[in-house]
């Protein structure tokens, strides 16, 4: 299942906001992302939708299997983007931490592996 950039953004920041915390909410993922209350519950019906995520009575947000197998596909790629723009090109760590946040979405599968397999190296 495909999901556009912005939806795949979500899932991550849930995602890592649940590695920090019990509890996410809605206004955790609005306040993390700096995106407004009304662009995030829409997302998140979306979402929803799609079967990637659960509301749980408590508001706690919850990835499903399929939205945590994604989410953790895209922040793999994000590390691996980020470790490699730092190691092999010598990128500053916050412009490649930026960088490696709009690559995670386009970059193909072939070329992530071939990253991977470079840092691996």
């Amino acid at each position: 299942m495909r999901i556009f950039e912005s939806g795949e953004m979500y899932l991550e920041t849930i995602l890592v906001l649940h590695q920090e915390h019990e509890m996410v909410r809605a206004i955790d993922v609005a306040n993390e992302r700096k995106y407004s209350k009304p662009s995030v519950s829409r997302a998140i019906n979306v979402l929803k939708n799609k079967n990637l995520l659960t509301i749980e009575k408590n508001g706690n947000l919850m990835l499903t299997p399929a939205g945590e197998a994604l989410a953790k596909t895209i922040y793999e790629r994000h590390q691996i983007i980020t470790k490699y723009l730092i190691t092999a090109l010598d990128v500053d760590p916050i412009i490649a931490e930026e960088d490696a946040c709009r690559m995670e979405h386009v970059i193909s599968v072939e070329t992530i592996s071939k990253i991977k397999e470079y840092l691996d190296k």
